[in-house]
C-alpha cells in the first residue's frame, strides 16, 4: 500500500500533534486507519450532509454564476485528475493560470462575508492542486445559491434580489513551496505509520 495524500485531505496531516515526543497527531492517525480500511476492503468512507450534497449538486452552477458575476469568459468544470509520487487531486477548474476551488455556503450565515483570511483546511488543499497543476496562483471561491427544494424541509430562501458582491466571496492564495516540502515530509511519516499498522 502506498499511501498517497489527496488535495482535500492535507488539513488532516498537518494538523500538530498534542505530545512533542509525537510526529503524527491523532487526526492524521485516525485519517490513515480510515484509509488502510478503505484499501483493505475495497470500499470509500461515506461522508453525507446537505452541506455537501448542496455543494455537489449545485457545483457547475456556482462555476457558470462566478464566471458570469466576475466576467470570466469560458469558464467550465475541470475533469482531469492529477497525480504525482505524493499526492492526487481533481481541481474544480482551471482558468487563464489560476486554479479555483469552488464552495457552495448553505445559507447566507455560513457564508463568509466578513472573513479576511481563508480556511486553512482549503487553503492546503488549494496548495496541493498548485503543485499537481505547476499553476502558481489559486482563487478559493464561496458563492450563495439558493437551495434546491429538495435539500431542504425548510421556508425556500432566495438570494436573486442581492447584488453579486454579496454573493461571490474569493480568496487569493499564493504557491508556498514550504508547505509542499512539509506536505511531502508528513507523507512519508504517514507511510511508515501505515507500515505499523499493517505489521
Amino acid at each position: 500500500m502506498n499511501f498517497k495524500c489527496r488535495a482535500s485531505a492535507l488539513g488532516k496531516l498537518m494538523t500538530s500533534p498534542r505530545s512533542k515526543s509525537e510526529t503524527l497527531s491523532q487526526t492524521t492517525k485516525s485519517y490513515l486507519e480510515e484509509w488502510v480500511k478503505e484499501q483493505i476492503y475495497g470500499v470509500k468512507k461515506q461522508i453525507n450532509s446537505k452541506y455537501l450534497q448542496k455543494g455537489l449538486a449545485l457545483e457547475d452552477q456556482a462555476i457558470e454564476f462566478y464566471s458570469v458575476a466576475m466576467d470570466k469568459d469560458f469558464m467550465i468544470k475541470n475533469l482531469d485528475h492529477f497525480e504525482d509520487d505524493f499526492f492526487t487531486g481533481t481541481p474544480d477548474c482551471m482558468h487563464e493560470g489560476i486554479v479555483y476551488d469552488f464552495k457552495t455556503s448553505w445559507d447566507c450565515f455560513t457564508f463568509p462575508l466578513f472573513d479576511q483570511e481563508p480556511d486553512m483546511w482549503y487553503y492546503y488543499q488549494l496548495q496541493v492542486y498548485m503543485h499537481l497543476t505547476g499553476l502558481r496562483k489559486a482563487k478559493l471561491v464561496y458563492t450563495l445559491q439558493d437551495t434546491p427544494d429538495y435539500l431542504t424541509h425548510e421556508e425556500p430562501v432566495s438570494y436573486a434580489h442581492v447584488d453579486n458582491s454579496y454573493r461571490v466571496k474569493e480568496f487569493e492564495i499564493d504557491y508556498d513551496p514550504i508547505v509542499i516540502e512539509t506536505a511531502k515530509a508528513k507523507v512519508l511519516e504517514c507511510r511508515e505509520y501505515v507500515k505499523e499498522l499493517l505489521a
